[in-house]
């Protein structure tokens, strides 16, 4: 019996092919007048940023760029961000990019209005008033960043990984251009694809589910897995390139709102230990957790590992429980198989050695918290040496 739950965007949500060199009319609806862009090396190497310069026309002057940003982005990266927006007197942030960029741009208005380090606001709801306004325009169909109340930031000092929820950190207005993601390459297509799937599974059996994030995450488990193969290998088609745009936000959407922060579970968090300790890119790291992790649940959450499977497409009809599961894992596991990811960590350079440092720091990882079977230390070891 539902007893509680909440449901909770600030975003605006656009979508349009090509919207992102259209943006003038839209922009100018924030009031603002100075923008600095905030993007990685890859978007301003593929042209991207100089779409959304035109594109922003004469509703905003832009003031400056901070394109320093890595692949996995750090609490120095944010402070140099904040650094370069004050000195360029800018009002508005306009963030291109994967999640990496986004989140950096979502961390950096807390500074920006808040004052402090980062540090002084790790953790949920310690914000309580807007922030330093924000629009985001995602090139990789994955994170969700776009909608999410949700930044995460990696901290050089204890290689952890630090985390900043509250409803004030999403962005006013998300720009969703398929365009924009066009130039994304396979193999990055396909990790951030099961990225955005591993957000929708894990928040469909996470312990904050509610009947709208179930409706919403099932929405983007049939997307991807009817859309992602196409993306991945044929990334000219527009079509499959907008419905992973969409499946992503859809997910982002999920995993956020449920009311206790961030409704994921074992799986991101054996994602963030790995990706913090050896730098593996996120969505991989989740691609190949995801099966494990799936299977593990399994034995408290049956009946949604079924309905799963089902929005993977698997045919249910009058077998057993036992064997639709295994089905449905299976096809996700086949899905990252079709679009070339590997599926074992050894393929990621994962030292067998690592095993043991990456159970411990799985259970420190906030995201174990809304797993819905409790995970103990042997738990994260024997999943960790399934999936090596």
């Amino acid at each position: 019996m539902i007893e509680f739950f909440e449901f909770q965007m600030r975003t605006r949500l656009l979508y349009k092919t090509g919207l992102a060199g259209e943006l003038a009319d839209e922009v100018a609806q924030l009031g603002r007048s100075r923008a600095l862009l905030v993007a990685d090396p890859g978007v301003v190497q593929a042209g991207l940023l100089d779409r959304v310069r035109q594109g922003l026309g004469g509703a905003v002057t832009v003031v400056g760029m901070f394109t320093d940003v890595p692949s996995d982005s750090s609490v120095a990266t944010v402070e140099r961000g904040a650094a370069a927006v004050r000195d360029s007197g800018a009002d508005l942030l306009v963030a291109v990019g994967g999640g990496s960029a986004l989140d950096t741009a979502k961390a950096m208005r807390i500074l920006l209005t808040e004052g402090g380090t980062l540090y002084d606001y790790q953790g949920a709801n310690l914000l309580n008033r807007p922030l330093f306004p924000m629009i985001a325009i995602p090139t990789t169909a994955g994170t969700g960043s776009e909608v999410t109340p949700v930044a995460v930031i990696r901290d050089e000092q204890s290689e952890q990984k630090l985390f900043f929820v509250s409803p004030y950190i999403g962005p006013e207005m998300a720009v969703l251009d398929p365009e924009m993601t066009r130039t994304l390459p396979p193999r990055l297509t396909a990790a951030t694809g099961m990225d955005a799937l591993s957000h929708a599974i894990e928040t469909f059996v996470g312990i904050g589910a509610n009947p709208i994030t179930d409706s919403l995450a099932l929405q983007a488990i049939d997307m991807i897995s009817n859309y992602l193969r196409a993306a991945t290998h044929s990334g000219n088609d527009l079509e499959a390139r907008g419905q992973m745009l969409v499946a992503a936000t859809i997910a982002g959407i999920a995993f956020s709102t449920t009311g206790i922060g961030v409704n994921t579970g074992i799986v991101h968090a054996v994602s963030h230990t790995v990706g913090a300790a050896h730098h593996i890119h996120h969505g991989t790291a989740n691609s190949i957790m995801l099966p494990h992790g799936m299977r593990f649940n399994a034995a408290v959450v049956p009946n949604r590992l079924v309905r799963i499977a089902r929005a993977m497409g698997v045919n249910a009809g009058g077998r057993p429980e036992e064997a639709v599961i295994a089905d449905g894992i299976a096809a996700v596991a086949k899905l990252a198989e079709d679009c070339g990811l590997p599926t074992r960590l050894r393929d990621v350079g994962i030292s067998q050695d690592a095993l043991p440092a990456l159970a411990e720091g799985t259970l420190m990882d906030g995201a174990i918290m809304s797993n819905p079977r409790p995970v103990e230390y042997d738990d994260a070891l024997a999943l960790l040496r399934a999936a090596w």
